[in-house]
């Protein structure tokens, strides 16, 4: 009887005789390049830790060499010690034990920035703008971010006191004690209806129960009458599972539908839906971005090529690589590229070849010349290569820098929570509107000394100057319509506050409806404007032109 480990050499040793001379050559060679190099990284540690003149942390130093290596393979190929493993862990499941509260970090100190509905932390009354002075009793000055959220998590259970300065109130310093509960953060965050027979559904991720929660938001739309269409949004949503993806093309396609091939080294998958759909014949939009990524793009991917809906929006990001997580010793983790996917058409949306790198180290990009044809079920052209192209595209408009300005420095989140601790209630999000009266106090919230521009026209500006002196263009004639132009492109806070009033007033009713309705009533604001549903809720709106989309062109 061979014990276990002479089963094995036995093995090894005939598969090493019908293996090929060169494919053996070529292991060795591998196996004696990886040998110097752990000899010689082992050799340097060594040597560092008796000699360097400072002491040396071992554990910050090989992270951070494992994290390097990490990245010169792919971005999606990481490592976790143990403390990261618990974030990790928590972002695929979407549960943890806390308080229930986004956090702000700014100018050295963390803030609240907004509870979840129902949570401890909102049952409680604590706000979005609360600064957090002491977690128990120790005190958050001078932590980072992280630091003030490991202390707020925590076994549900046990109690956990914060101490916070609230802003524009009398009685700025309050004091809360909670009791830490499994704080489930909801993959669908809102569902409901946008349109009369148009349900309209928000996936923000695919965690373990993101296909249950999108179950329950079919079976509420559908619970009074039957929907005439539906809008999946996928848009900023990064992926996650993959099985998750599975199980949500589920509920669009036949039972036993084959959606996706993984192919790696040592095997290729097949995946197809495992039940019975809840919307097979129910027109279909899915709304995507350029944050569309992974998982959701193998779902939108899937009801592409089988011509199940209609892709909207701008084209995807592209990846098409699959990762797999590995135990190691000590606790931690390995996360890493096993395979890439392939959509029912056959081909392949990842944009980026990290196998091949240019000059400078970047991956390179197939151009969307080079990118190949392929077919869906009824015969329309997709190509692969540089994710998703839509269906229809969306123009989503220019950002503007105001814009931009107003909500990096965080002018709307003050105003909003200056709003909510000066008013105890609003209308319903339905039918909240920023009137000229909250708009003008907006406009007289902001410190015109404290506002800062980004000052793009005024380098650009300086740049040029700089060119025409360096080729001889410079006199005093040039240099005064230099001035005159940097004058004419000068800045009016107050004026280009009442042109931009649209946008900024979208954009603040939004953060202000939050601050009372939470997630669902932020949601409700923001589909009041949004191109995306607008557009979805036309093509749903006019069935012959949703057939002629998804029909082969003659």
């Amino acid at each position: 009887m061979l014990t276990p480990r002479l089963r094995y050499a036995a093995l090894a040793a005939i598969a090493a005789l019908i293996v090929p001379s060169a494919v053996i050559s070529a292991q060795k060679s591998a196996d004696a390049a990886l040998a110097r190099k752990m000899n010689t990284f082992s050799a340097i540690i060594n040597e560092l830790q008796q000699n360097y003149v400072d002491s040396i942390e071992i554990d910050k130093t090989f992270d951070a060499a494992i994290n390097t290596m990490m990245y010169t393979i792919d971005p999606y190929t990481e490592y976790y010690n143990v403390e990261e493993r618990k974030n990790f862990e928590t972002m695929t499941t979407g549960e943890f034990g806390g308080i229930g509260s986004s956090i702000l970090y700014r100018d050295g100190a963390t803030y609240i920035s907004g509870p979840f509905e129902g949570s401890p932390a909102a049952r409680a009354g604590l706000r979005a703008g609360d600064e957090i002075l002491r977690v128990d009793t120790t005190s958050t000055r001078g932590m980072t971010s992280d630091q003030v959220v490991s202390m707020m998590r925590g076994t549900p259970g046990t109690s956990v006191t914060l101490q916070v300065k609230r802003p524009y109130v009398t009685d700025s310093i309050l004091s809360f004690t909670f009791g830490r509960e499994l704080v489930k953060s909801p993959s669908v965050p809102y569902y409901g209806m946008v349109a009369d027979g148009i349900g309209y559904i928000t996936l923000t991720q695919f965690i373990e129960k993101s296909a249950s929660e999108v179950k329950t938001a079919i079976e509420e739309l559908t619970r009074t009458a039957p929907l005439r269409g539906i809008v999946l949004d996928l848009r900023s949503n990064g992926g996650g599972l993959l099985e998750a993806s599975i199980d949500i093309l589920g509920y669009f396609l036949p039972k036993g539908t084959e959606v996706l091939r993984t192919r790696g080294k040592k095997e290729e998958r097949i995946f197809k839906t495992t039940h019975r759909p809840l919307l097979e014949n129910v027109p279909l939009v899915v709304l995507i971005d350029n944050g569309s990524a992974s998982a959701s793009e193998v779902t939108a991917g899937a009801i592409q090529d089988l011509d199940r809906g209609v892709l909207a929006g701008s084209r995807s990001f592209g990846k098409g690589l699959v990762q797999t997580t590995r135990p190691l010793p000590y606790n931690e983790l390995l996360k890493y590229t096993t395979a890439k996917y392939y959509i029912p058409s056959g081909r392949l949306i990842q944009a980026l070849d990290y196998s091949h790198r240019d000059a400078n180290g970047a991956a390179t990009r197939t151009p969307d010349s080079l990118t190949n044809v392929f077919h869906t079920r009824a015969g329309r052209e997709v190509r692969d290569g540089g994710g998703l192209k839509p269906d229809v595209e969306i123009d989503w408009g220019e950002g503007n820098r105001l814009m931009y300005n107003l909500v990096r420095d965080n002018w709307m989140f003050d105003y909003a929570n200056r709003y909510a601790n000066t008013h105890d209630s609003i209308c319903a999000p339905e039918d909240f509107v920023i009137t000229d009266e909250i708009y003008e106090d907006f406009k007289q919230f902001i410190d015109p000394e404290k506002f800062k521009y980004d000052k793009v026209c005024e380098e650009g500006i300086n740049t040029l100057r700089k060119t025409a002196e360096a080729e001889g263009y410079m006199n005093d004639d040039v240099s005064r319509q230099f001035d005159e132009l940097a004058k004419a492109l000068t800045h009016d806070l107050q004026s280009d506050l009442d042109l931009k009033r649209e946008e900024i007033a979208e954009y603040l009713a939004i953060e202000i409806v939050e601050r009372y309705y939470y997630a669902r009533g932020q949601n409700i604001q923001y589909l009041k404007n949004d191109k995306g549903v607008k557009t979805a809720i036309e093509i749903l709106n006019d069935p012959a032109r949703y057939k002629e989309l998804l029909s082969a062109k003659k």
